[in-house]
């Protein structure tokens, strides 16, 4: 009953005894596992649960659970470097290696998160555009930043509200919302407002709506309307970069973008965030240019340290990696879409390497937020509960991704399809 306990104490202290709304299991009316440890593709809460791990702090544990290396560099640089709020080597290092191995990234700037790499990226495109009008994509989450929080996907979804209290009209009057793969949505917008468009915001594979990739034809179709306008386009690459490919979701697509933001991985599992792109645009950023964001914690050396680990570990074995990373990928999809046809459960796979997920629906595909919003709640209730209970960690949310690591192995993959060959959705 120890889950229960810590669990109930803090809701006396934390809003809902959480400090990230999905953590409180709101939706599935259980309590959340208090996690005490984890190593490698397991974790253990604090009865000594063990539980096979498909969440890996919402994507950013790639190479699983406190990595031996990375921990090493955390001990090594905690043990004369914590904080400074000045410049240090590891920053430098850091920087170099996004620059020198992400495509259109010539400079880049460190913040502390997801948000503060979206919404200073959206500062940035309107300082260099002089524009106001911001577009993003119904079921794409940016963050909690206010402009971001209209039709914002996995979290407001699961917790049953339209948007967020406490977001002024004014902060959300430049947002328009355009429709995920449907080229007349954002042309009609363009054609509208497309004079004062600063920039167009994607998630490139979504993953707060479940895992939905952009058709090549829409990402193009995106790239031509913004030359037409003068307006940027930005990925959201806070949860694919590093994670469909070591170059991240660029790799899928021949549309460039103009900024790119990224995060999760990028920190080793702490936190971390970055936005960059072409020279021209990131020098309007102060103290060159005009445009002033900054962040006292920016660039801390335990996280460079946590980040370069880690990513150096993927750039040497990346084609091992992720070649590893996407046979596990397909051995779950297909075992879990033969076990639903056999069992006679609704069930629409959508997978991007190590992103995927379970959508419970009739309908014949998922590729944008009104497909996604056909999928039987009820079902997947009954399905985290179920997996929950059977030791498989997953997130509790239909609209959530479902990540795979390197430490994920082929008994992993096994036990979760053995779990779900046990599930009834009566």
């Amino acid at each position: 009953m120890k889950n229960q306990v810590i669990f109930h104490e803090s809701k006396k202290y934390m809003p809902g005894g959480v400090n990230s709304p999905v953590r409180s299991y709101k939706s599935t009316g259980l309590t959340p596992p208090i996690i005490k440890s984890g190593k490698g593709a397991i974790i253990l809460d604090e009865e000594g649960n063990e539980y096979i791990d498909f969440v890996l702090a919402w994507g950013p544990m790639i190479l699983g659970h406190c990595d031996n290396e990375v921990v090493k560099c955390i001990k090594e640089v905690s043990e004369s470097s914590i904080a400074f709020g000045a410049p240090t080597e590891l920053e430098l290092i850091m920087s170099k290696f996004l620059c020198k191995n992400l495509k259109n990234i010539d400079m880049i700037r460190m913040v502390n998160s997801g948000t503060e790499a979206t919404m200073s990226a959206i500062k940035l495109a309107r300082g260099y555009t002089k524009k106001n009008k911001i577009i993003k994509f119904a079921g794409c989450y940016h963050g909690h930043f206010d402009g971001f929080l209209i039709e914002a996907g996995s979290g407001v979804l699961t917790n049953g509200i339209p948007g967020s209290l406490g977001v002024p009209e004014d902060s959300i009057k430049n947002t328009l919302i355009a429709t995920y793969n449907d080229k007349e949505s954002i042309k009609d917008l363009f054609k509208k407002y497309g004079e004062d468009i600063a920039g167009v915001i994607i998630e490139p594979v979504a993953g707060n709506m479940g895992v939905v990739k952009a058709e090549e034809d829409f990402m193009n179709f995106i790239r031509e309307l913004c030359d037409q306008y003068g307006s940027l386009l930005i990925f959201d690459e806070v949860m694919s970069g590093f994670r469909v490919a070591f170059e991240g979701a660029q790799k899928l697509f021949n549309a460039k973008p103009d900024l790119v933001t990224y995060a999760k991985i990028i920190g080793g599992g702490l936190p971390c965030g970055a936005y960059g792109g072409r020279k021209e645009i990131m020098e309007c950023l102060s103290p060159v240019g005009e445009v002033y964001q900054a962040g006292t914690m920016s660039g801390n050396p335990i996280v460079m340290a946590a980040g370069i680990a880690t990513l150096n570990k993927l750039k040497r074995n990346k084609e091992e990696y992720y070649d590893k990373i996407n046979q596990l990928g397909k051995m779950l999809e297909d075992g879990v879409l033969d076990i639903a046809k056999e069992k006679n459960i609704p069930l629409i796979v959508n997978r991007c390497g190590g992103m995927f997920t379970l959508f419970f629906t009739e309908s014949k595909e998922v590729k944008k937020y009104s497909d996604v919003k056909t999928c039987d709640e009820e079902i997947f209730k009954k399905y985290f509960k179920h997996m929950l209970l059977n030791g498989i960690n997953i997130p509790p949310s239909q609209y959530e991704s479902l990540f795979l690591s390197v430490a994920h192995t082929e008994e992993h993959i096994n036990k979760f399809l053995k779990v779900f060959k046990n599930f009834n959705i009566e």
